[in-house]
């Protein structure tokens, strides 16, 4: 069996599935407009997004980051 290397996840791929898990969490489901708020990032921007009609500026994409503890790095 050939080795192969793990494929890489995209950021966009995680924001888009943390703001899915949100989501889904039953006990404490939020919104897009809730995350959009706590996040700072419009919602009809965020709606977009998460739809795939449109990409994140490194703004949003830190904003989204910062809100979801994670951290946006190059590649090494």
């Amino acid at each position: 069996m050939p080795n192969q290397l793990p494929r890489r996840t995209t950021m966009a791929n995680q924001l888009k599935k943390a703001i899915w898990i949100l989501q889904q969490r039953r006990e404490n489901a939020m919104t897009l407009n809730a995350i959009a708020v706590a996040s700072g990032v419009p919602q009809p921007v965020l709606h977009r997004f998460v739809k795939g009609k449109r990409d994140l500026t490194l703004t949003t994409a830190q904003k989204l980051a910062d809100y979801f503890g994670f951290e946006l790095m190059p590649r090494s």
